[in-house]
C-alpha cells in the first residue's frame, strides 16, 4: 500500500484498446476533461477490472463525476481560513452551514436511502465502509472506486468553492444514497422521518471521544481551532463544540431509536467483537452474505487496513485543509487513550458531570475494555 496515491493517467483507461461502452460510460462518471486528467490507482484499478458495463453505469449515477474530490485542486489555500461559526436550535455549526440550513431542511430523502449518523470522531467512517462493504457483497474494488467523502454525501457540510455541497453531491445522486451526519437528532431534515428511512448510529464513549475530537480540530482547518488541551476540556463539557453536546447528541439518539428505525450501535462493541456488531448490521439491513464476505468485510473495515487505504484515510484532502502532519484523520482507533490525556482532577471532574448529566437515562458506556 502506497503512503500517497498513484496518479494514472486517465486516457490510459479511455485509449481506443478499451471498451468503447466503457469508455463512453467513464467519461460520463469523470467528465470529457478526464481525458487529460489523473485518476488514484484504486479508482484506475477498479475501472480497469470492472467486469460489467452494468456495474460501472451503476457507480457512475451515484459518484456525480467524482465531484468532491474532482473539485479539490481548485481550491486555494490563501481560500482557506477557519470558519465563522453560528447556531441552529443552540447548535454550534459552521456559518456556512447556517447559512444554508433552509435548503438542507429541505432535501427530500427516499426511502431507500441510508443515513448514518454519529456525534464526530465516534467511528462513524468506519461504520460508513463497513456498510459500503455490505451494499456491494465485499467487493472491495468497489469500495475504493471514490473516496469515503464522494462516495457518502455529508449532508450538512458546505465547503468552500468550487468544492460542492453535501447537499449538491447527495442531490446528484440517485437512492439508494449512504448519507452522514453529525447533526443531532432533532436537526435531522424531515424527509428522512416521513420517508421511514434505515438509520445506523454509533456512538463513543465521552472520553476518548472529547480526546479524538481535540486532535481532529487540531488537523481540521474547517474547523475552528481548539485551543489548548485544558481549554477544549472546558468547551467539550459546556457542549460549546461543533455539533454541540455529546450528552445531548447521544441521549437525543437513544431517545428517538424506539420510535424511528434506527440501529444504536456503539464503538467500543464494535471494537471488541467486530463480527458480531457486523452481523446486527446485516441483520438491520435484511443482508445475508454468508462467512466468508462476513470476513472479508472484518479485514477491510480493520482499522490498520482503512488507515493505509486512500480512499479511507482522507490523505486525499489537501494538507492545508486536514493536515495529516499535525494528526492523522485515522489516528490511534483505540479505547483507553483518554488516559494519556486526562489529569487526575480532569478524570474527577468528567466522572462527576458525566453522572449529573446522564442521570435518568439506561444509556450506558465504557471507557476501558
Amino acid at each position: 500500500m502506497h503512503d500517497l496515491p498513484l496518479q494514472v493517467p486517465a486516457a490510459t483507461l479511455l485509449s481506443s484498446s478499451a471498451p468503447p461502452r466503457r469508455r463512453r460510460l467513464f467519461k460520463g462518471l469523470a467528465g470529457e476533461a478526464a481525458c487529460c486528467a489523473t485518476l488514484q490507482e484504486p479508482q484506475a484499478e477498479w475501472l480497469r477490472a470492472c467486469p460489467s458495463p452494468g456495474e460501472l453505469y451503476s457507480a457512475a449515477t451515484r459518484i456525480p463525476r467524482m465531484a468532491f474530490q474532482k473539485n479539490l485542486k481548485d481550491l486555494k489555500a490563501e481560500r482557506l481560513t477557519r470558519p465563522n461559526m453560528g447556531h441552529i436550535g443552540g447548535i454550534l455549526l459552521d456559518e456556512n452551514t447556517c447559512n444554508t440550513w433552509s435548503q438542507i431542511c429541505d432535501f427530500q430523502a427516499s426511502s431507500e436511502d441510508l443515513l448514518v449518523a454519529a456525534y464526530p470522531k465516534a467511528g462513524i467512517t468506519w461504520m460508513q465502509e463497513i456498510v459500503d462493504m455490505i451494499h456491494h457483497g465485499g467487493d472491495e474494488q468497489m469500495c475504493k472506486r471514490a473516496p469515503t467523502y464522494d462516495r457518502h454525501p455529508f449532508i450538512e457540510i458546505v465547503a468552500p468553492k468550487p468544492v460542492p455541497s453535501g447537499l449538491e453531491l447527495a442531490k446528484a445522486m440517485s437512492p439508494p444514497r449512504i448519507i452522514k451526519t453529525h447533526l443531532p437528532v432533532q436537526l435531522v431534515p424531515l424527509s428522512f422521518w416521513k420517508q421511514d428511512c434505515k438509520v445506523i448510529y454509533v456512538a463513543r464513549n465521552p472520553k476518548d471521544s472529547l480526546v479524538s475530537y481535540y486532535h481532529f480540530q487540531r488537523m481540521n482547518h474547517g474547523l475552528p481551532a481548539p485551543g489548548t488541551w485544558d481549554e477544549y476540556f472546558d468547551a467539550f463539557l459546556a457542549g460549546e463544540v461543533p455539533w454541540g453536546s455529546w450528552y445531548d447528541h447521544v441521549k437525543g439518539w437513544w431517545n428517538a431509536k424506539d420510535r424511528q428505525r434506527i440501529l444504536f450501535t456503539f464503538y467500543e462493541d464494535l471494537k471488541e467483537d467486530p463480527k458480531r456488531e457486523i452481523q446486527k448490521v446485516l441483520q438491520f439491513l435484511g443482508k445475508d452474505l454468508g462467512d466468508a464476505v462476513l470476513e472479508k468485510i472484518i479485514h477491510h473495515t480493520s482499522f490498520q487496513e482503512m488507515k493505509n487505504n486512500p480512499m479511507t484515510n482522507y490523505s486525499s484532502i489537501p494538507s492545508f485543509i486536514f493536515d495529516h502532519s499535525i494528526s492523522p484523520f485515522l489516528r490511534k482507533g483505540t479505547i483507553g487513550d483518554w488516559k494519556n490525556h486526562f489529569s487526575v482532577a480532569q478524570n474527577e471532574r468528567f466522572d462527576e458531570d458525566y453522572e449529573k448529566k446522564m442521570s435518568g437515562t439506561s444509556l450506558k458506556f465504557r471507557s476501558e475494555l
